[in-house]
């Protein structure tokens, strides 16, 4: 699950605040990088799980309606399309998921207001009444339906998001990359793998996690050199005028590309780039890849980098 995508994200996170602190060795870091990528494997189970949690809510819906003094025609007899959504009760017989709740003992029932809000605008929705109008009965609509109704709902989602960052600030950034893992996983689910459907590991190899670790140490333990690149580089700016994040962007952008010979510069640019816009000024983005171009110019000119 864990990419080379968040993993970017986490590592200019940590190696910032190293250098806010102070006072943290290469080593805290590194264990304070691997946890806060386990913390987005966390995030992932965690948002799988709400799906069941707005299933479970529409239940009690229905048993309260059924209790009531008074219960209507409609309260006695409800359509019980979408409890019993077969998407539904396949990820919540799943195998993977339920070993994530045994060691976890983490619940939506701490954040019942969240399942509310979402479950409310999911019944006031279309998709809602279409799905629940519609004589189809596949399981193909039913995962169909939660693919759906997980992208309008559940991505960009304000009050959910404040509510995953009331449990973790770990999650904070995490939520808009692993959206993109949730809705991975519903497209792989099949009917026939039943509660064996494999969910999305923690990480795809060991390849990754050692990526993770190596790019860290590259960025610190080299970090005289690249700021010595930097500084050279930088017309008319003195390395103490450059704000710390856009020194840090490329400090790890450097490592990256001396460090792996087989990742493409485009790439390492781009992935930078983009992380430029989301913790810098919307003047860092030209900056960086500026100066970037010419200390990558400077080292080709060198001999020193042989990659394109």
């Amino acid at each position: 699950m864990i990419n080379r995508v968040l993993i970017r994200l986490k590592l200019i996170q940590i190696v910032y605040a190293y250098y806010q602190n102070g006072d943290k060795t290469v080593k805290a870091a590194e264990k304070e990088l691997l946890f806060s990528l386990s913390k987005a494997h966390d995030l992932y189970n965690y948002l799988l799980l709400l799906m069941i949690a707005v299933t479970d809510y529409a239940q009690e819906r229905i048993d309260k309606a059924k209790s009531k003094l008074a219960p209507t025609r409609e309260d006695l007899n409800p359509n019980l399309k979408f409890i019993q959504n077969k998407f539904i009760a396949q990820l919540s017989s799943n195998k993977m998921l339920q070993d994530y709740c045994e060691n976890q003992k983490r619940s939506w029932t701490d954040d019942l207001n969240a399942v509310k809000d979402i479950y409310d605008k999911i019944v006031d929705s279309p998709l809602y009444k279409e799905y629940m109008e519609s004589k189809d009965s596949s399981y193909q609509e039913d995962r169909e339906l939660w693919r759906k109704l997980y992208k309008n709902f559940i991505c960009q989602n304000e009050t959910l998001d404040d509510s995953l960052e009331d449990i973790s600030l770990y999650w904070n950034d995490d939520k808009e990359i692993v959206d993109t893992f949730i809705i991975k996983t519903i497209k792989k689910f099949k009917a026939e793998k039943g509660s064996d459907q494999p969910l999305l590991p923690e990480y795809k190899d060991d390849e990754d996690q050692e990526f993770a670790v190596r790019l860290l140490r590259q960025a610190i333990e080299n970090e005289e050199y690249y700021r010595s690149l930097i500084g050279t580089h930088t017309k008319n700016w003195e390395l103490d005028r450059i704000a710390l994040m856009d020194i840090v962007l490329m400090q790890c952008a450097l490592a990256e590309v001396l460090s792996f010979p087989n990742i493409p510069l485009s790439v390492t640019f781009n992935e930078y780039l983009d992380l430029a816009k989301l913790y810098s000024t919307h003047k860092s983005g030209g900056f960086i890849n500026g100066t970037l171009d010419s200390i990558i110019n400077q080292l080709k000119k060198e001999g020193k980098l042989m990659k394109n």
